[in-house]
């Protein structure tokens, strides 16, 4: 999962060092929890859910395998996990002007504040989110 982290084009960790291996082994279980993509028995791509502030802490597809469908599917396991959880709505950020921001608006996320000069934030509510689709633990 690092790995895909650290490949992507855009959101860009300025210092890879403060995303550690605790934290990605602490979101599986611990703090949320998380899925991956797999094809043809390789990582793909992964998301991890964060239960104690109803968010997606991370959302990241390795970018050889973009447009397959991946990251709509974890985003809606993430956030449908979320939903059976108790949340009303979730959220995340990400780049602004970025191909995660259109991304998030196709799926019909509410596009919000500006955290930072370069993250803007967004939601979905659970009246406006599919539950209809079973996650698979």
């Amino acid at each position: 999962m690092s790995k895909i982290r650290l490949s992507v084009r855009e959101n860009v960790l300025s210092n890879p060092a403060l995303v550690t291996q605790k934290m990605y082994e602490d979101y599986l279980e611990l703090s949320g929890r998380g899925w991956v993509c797999e094809l043809d028995g390789n990582i793909i791509g992964f998301s991890y859910a964060a239960s104690a502030d109803h968010s997606i802490w991370a959302l990241f597809v390795d970018p050889n395998f973009e447009g397959l469908g991946a990251g709509k599917e974890l985003l809606r396991l993430s956030s449908q996990w979320l939903f059976e959880n108790g949340a009303t709505s979730v959220k995340l950020g990400t780049s602004v002007n970025s191909r995660a921001e259109r991304f998030y608006l196709a799926q019909g996320w509410i596009r919000g504040e500006m955290k930072t000069a370069s993250e803007v934030s967004f939601r979905l509510d659970s009246t406006t989110c599919d539950m209809s689709m079973d996650i698979e633990a």
